[in-house]
């Protein structure tokens, strides 16, 4: 069985054939990289990496890899989409207009904070930036599963791998992330992100489900790998392009 065999078929009929590793180096072999046989960098990334503008940061964030570390297990995946929030004069920020509440009051710490917030009861994760009393932050969108299969299987229900966190609210779900993880910081465990693997090309367009944030919704600060077939809106790529 090759990798177009494996990659063709539904994650869950594939566990009778080949092992969960064998399983995750295909579906790596399908997606886009800039060299998918590089050794992936698992060193915890440092507080600095953290002190980058939060545009850079949200696309060096992709291909970075998240893991988290629960009581049933480890699970990861490499971060391939990310949006960028950039704090007071962003309509679409929970910090717009310097907007400070006991949800918000993580962003206007130091960067590599965690900031999880509840939607449509679903947890949702962003990477906190821009420095103290500066509240900017990046959410997460998407990640392509790496380890931990089995555990993120069982957590979300289903038997396409594709669909286990290909969306914020998925991601935390197959990952484990929960409000308990708010305000802690992502250079240590539970919750922390490693180096991970470069991507070949970064696309940028508009950012989802903001409509009513007047002008802002059409700033181009959504990042994803380019091609990569676990993110999140497969159908708004017109904007797309190598950056």
């Amino acid at each position: 069985m090759g990798p177009a065999d494996i990659i063709s078929r539904p994650f869950s009929s594939l566990q009778s054939y080949v092992s969960f590793s064998l399983i995750r180096e295909f579906y790596l072999y399908e997606t886009k990289w800039g060299d998918t046989m590089n050794k992936i960098n698992d060193s915890i990334l440092p507080a600095d990496f953290y002190q980058q503008p939060t545009l850079e940061l949200a696309k060096s964030l992709l291909g970075c890899l998240i893991v988290k570390e629960t009581a049933d297990g480890t699970a990861s995946g490499f971060i391939v989409e990310t949006e960028a929030y950039i704090g007071p004069g962003d309509r679409a920020a929970h910090s717009f207009g310097n907007r400070r509440t006991k949800r918000t009051e993580v962003m206007f710490g130091n960067s590599g904070l965690i900031y999880t917030y509840v939607m449509h009861t679903h947890t949702l994760v962003n990477v906190v930036s821009g420095g103290p009393e500066n509240p900017e932050a990046i959410l997460i969108r998407a990640i392509e599963p790496y380890s931990g299969l089995e555990l993120m299987q069982e957590r979300r229900g289903i038997a396409d791998i594709h669909k286990w966190t290909d969306g914020p609210g998925k991601l935390t779900k197959a990952l484990g992330i929960t409000m308990d993880d708010y305000g802690r910081s992502f250079t240590d465990p539970p919750l922390y992100l490693a180096a991970g693997k470069k991507p070949g090309h970064i696309s940028s367009g508009p950012r989802v489900g903001i409509d009513n944030s007047g002008e802002a919704k059409d700033y181009p600060w959504r990042f994803w790998v380019t091609d990569n077939p676990y993110i999140s809106r497969k159908n708004l790529i017109k904007n797309r392009g190598p950056k």
